[in-house]
């Protein structure tokens, strides 16, 4: 089984392919197609460098060794953002399990903003998220799973039940901890994005959840919120 979470950024992604690493069945696979995306583009994200020299940029390549990877394990989970499947053909999504994670782009603007000053509708997904459901459900095999991090963070256990139950896979308990510090699946981008998961051992509703949405970022706000609420319809 492959599950390919679909997801925004500053969204609990992270903390979910934490989660799903401590399963006894389940490989993590942190972005793979995050190189092919900022060649694809040409953005120049924090570490772009780095990254595209520390994994493969070509689709087919990563594809390949998804497919690879996922014969030796029950369940491969890979943890995506929404945009970095631009430019795919996403034929590849038909046969996998897509669950689509978002977050009130008021929150998820307002702390992406705080590494990317000023971020547009391609940085945060949301548009690209809204296509990719609408492909899923137009071609997949498997109906698309949507699930609000705010569904999630104020009672972890029943969200993650509810969660692996949509899935069809028994919900473990070790899913709900895990030891501070980095995972070896960590993409070379986490010292750039993932410090407050390092801190954490567990689910944790972040600062940022509180910062106030800056001036410049609203009408980003407006024009997002549209996709998030298509999204939300389906949970």
């Amino acid at each position: 089984m492959i599950l390919n979470l679909i997801s925004g950024p500053r969204n609990i992604s992270t903390a979910l392919m934490y989660s799903f690493a401590q399963r006894s069945d389940t490989k993590v696979v942190d972005e793979p197609f995050y190189a092919h995306y900022l060649i694809q583009t040409g953005l120049d994200h924090p570490g772009r460098k780095e990254i595209i020299e520390s994994m493969a940029a070509d689709a087919n390549e990563v594809l390949d060794e998804i497919n690879r990877l996922a014969k030796s394990y029950d369940i491969l989970f890979l943890k995506n953002m929404s945009h970095h499947h631009e430019g795919l053909d996403w034929s590849y999504l038909k046969d996998m399990i897509n669950v689509f994670l978002i977050r009130n782009p008021r929150q998820l603007i307002a702390s992406f903003s705080q590494v990317i000053p000023n971020p547009t509708l391609q940085d945060i997904g949301l548009k690209h998220e809204a296509q990719l459901l609408d492909y899923v459900i137009d071609h997949g095999n498997h109906a698309p799973i949507v699930i609000d991090s705010n569904g999630i963070l104020p009672d972890p256990q029943s969200g993650l039940e509810e969660l692996c139950g949509k899935i069809g896979i028994p919900f473990e308990p070790q899913m709900l901890s895990w030891k501070a510090g980095p995972i070896v699946e960590d993409g070379i981008w986490a010292k750039y994005w993932y410090k407050n998961v390092h801190q954490s051992t567990g689910f944790a509703k972040q600062k940022t959840s509180e910062r106030p949405l800056p001036d410049h970022c609203k009408p980003l706000y407006l024009e997002a919120l549209p996709y998030y609420e298509k999204l939300k319809s389906y949970i």
